[in-house]
């Protein structure tokens, strides 16, 4: 089978080829290298099956041509990262979302099943706790940057499920929950690396806030194996899915943590979120996702996710 990854240099989309590449498949990768790097895939590069494209999504003459030869997309491209997003508020919401239209628009053309990679900020405000996919979605205010990132994601959804409804496009949305593992940075704001580089330099670890808001982490290759599967089951075209582990830790703990597996002597600090980010900046104290309709759509996998988050943070400090 021959597959088109957009966002394939990413950290997940990186992790997502090289697995697909192991099973056999034949895969094309389109990405600017805005946020993903080729170290992610310097080890895979030479393989006869891997096609390596660097430029946007929005070249409609290039996607089209990849489309054309391929039968499955996993659109990943997107701008990610809390830092990024607060920074850069415009190039957030127009590759998110012209992105999305871009890939839409040559999928029904070829009639190619699509995976848009969400993610669990959709859920915005919400405290009903644990998100369910068919909760509502309390967005905060376009004062604030990273809601633009929220909405832009949503928005994407909301297209994405209007061509399955209005023109039969086959579909699957999922909502990624803080997916974590290796050749993940922290460059642009993601926690356990940078709280993982700090602990292994000896240098203080930085909380924001007062580190009580908790989050769930799910082992990179879990998530590839669970969308994957997703994409070979009927049963998920025109569904949206959380994926992410119920695992619930608050990030002082997170901090802690790390700093006891690495056997560090970092001191761990609290930085306020105005400092860390812009003044008013808000954020959710839990994020915990339902992952019934996964396990229900995905019941011959088992059990979800497979690694724990101990056995998920020993793996990322051995190696990086």
């Amino acid at each position: 089978m021959k597959v088109l990854i957009t966002g394939g240099c990413g950290f997940i989309g990186s992790h997502l080829a090289e697995k697909l590449l192991s099973i056999g498949h034949e895969v094309y990768v389109i990405d600017d290298l805005s946020t993903g790097s080729i170290d992610n895939i310097k080890h895979f590069r030479a393989n006869s099956k891997f096609h390596l494209n660097i430029d946007t999504v929005t070249n409609k003459k290039l996607l089209s041509s990849i489309v054309d030869k391929v039968d499955l997309i996993y659109h990943l491209a997107a701008a990610v990262g809390v830092q990024l997003v607060v920074k850069h508020p415009v190039r957030t919401i127009e590759t998110n979302v012209h992105g999305t239209e871009a890939v839409l628009e040559e999928a029904l053309r070829g009639n190619k099943k699509v995976l848009i990679a969400s993610t669990s900020e959709v859920y915005g405000k919400s405290k009903k706790i644990p998100y369910n996919e068919n909760h509502n979605l309390l967005i905060g205010s376009p004062t604030f940057g990273r809601w633009g990132y929220a909405c832009s994601k949503a928005l994407d959804e909301f297209l994405a499920m209007a061509y399955w409804k209005e023109k039969k496009l086959p579909i699957v949305i999922t909502r990624f929950f803080n997916t974590i593992g290796p050749r993940q940075t922290g460059q642009y704001g993601m926690v356990v690396p940078t709280f993982t580089k700090q602990a292994l330099s000896g240098k203080p670890i930085t909380v924001y806030g007062d580190g009580k808001q908790s989050r769930c982490f799910t082992y990179v290759g879990d998530v590839i194996n669970a969308i994957i599967a997703l994409m070979e089951n009927d049963k998920a075209v025109g569904e949206i899915f959380n994926i992410g582990s119920t695992e619930e830790i608050s990030i002082e703990n997170l901090a802690k943590k790390i700093k006891q597996l690495a056997n560090s002597s970092s001191k761990i600090v609290h930085i306020p979120y105005d400092q860390a980010y812009e003044h008013g900046f808000e954020d959710m104290r839990r994020r915990i996702p339902d992952i019934s309709k996964l396990s229900r759509t995905l019941s011959e996998m088992g059990d979800f996710p497979k690694h724990g988050l101990d056995e998920t943070l020993k793996l990322i400090i051995k190696i990086f």
